[in-house]
């Protein structure tokens, strides 16, 4: 009776195998998710092969990145004829393709095709390395010139002293000299909002110590306590 019993018993508790299997599952989903959550976080453009499944990860781009144009090189250009730049700039005319490949290879550089849209499109003839370097230099000059302006604000108070406002005006010629806008602004406080006209004197007289060629491009004016201007260079 007794062998019974516990054959029973053994029956009844759970597989130890399957509680395995289980652990192992719950072991590789949550590897699985991890590895997903980190694949999230990866810039560039990748593929991993996972189970013999491929995985390929969002393409991220910074703010700040600088994209290079891609131009067409040497074989790579497709068209019968086109316009020869050589490499000092000038122009030698109408060629066929081949004949600039083989002018460009004479003189061991590439031949570039730097307007496809001309007719004939026009190549020019220097190392492709040095035309990448060119391409990427202009565009960091176009971005720092369209670099967007912002509007420094420059707060002054009824009684400034002569100290105080001497520093502001020389916040305020270095926030000109890097382009950005300048908002004054004085605020009236409790009996100072019957000197209104003494406040814009305040305000004139700051515009008058600026060193930085400027003009206004928003008069002072006054909403409720408070008197503003901006000015630019």
């Amino acid at each position: 009776m007794i062998p019974l019993i516990s054959t029973r018993l053994r029956q009844a508790q759970p597989d130890g195998g399957c509680l395995e299997q289980a652990k192992r599952a719950e072991r590789h989903s949550l590897k699985f998710k991890q590895l997903v959550n980190s694949l999230k976080r990866i810039t560039r453009v990748q593929k991993i092969i996972i189970n013999n499944t491929v995985i390929r990860t969002k393409r991220r781009f910074s703010k700040n990145r600088i994209v290079v144009k891609k131009f067409r090189v040497n074989n790579y250009i497709r068209v019968p004829e086109v316009m020869v730049i050589d490499e000092e700039g000038n122009n030698i005319g109408e060629k066929t393709t081949a004949e600039a490949l083989q002018l460009a290879e004479s003189k061991g550089l590439d031949l570039i095709e730097v307007s496809p849209l001309a007719k004939p499109p026009v190549c020019r003839i220097m190392d492709y390395g040095k035309f990448q370097y060119e391409q990427s230099r202009n565009q960091q000059k176009a971005k720092i010139k369209t670099k967007k302006t912002e509007t420094k604000g420059i707060r002054l108070t009824f009684k400034i002293g002569q100290h105080d406002m001497a520093i502001r005006q020389k916040q305020t010629d270095k926030f000109l000299s890097q382009g950005h806008k300048v908002k004054i602004e004085l605020r009236l406080r409790g009996r100072e909002k019957a000197f209104r006209d003494k406040a814009r004197e305040v305000i004139q007289g700051f515009l008058d110590g600026i060193e930085t060629e400027h003009k206004v491009e928003a008069p002072i004016k006054q909403q409720g306590g408070t008197l503003t201007t901006i000015i630019n260079k």
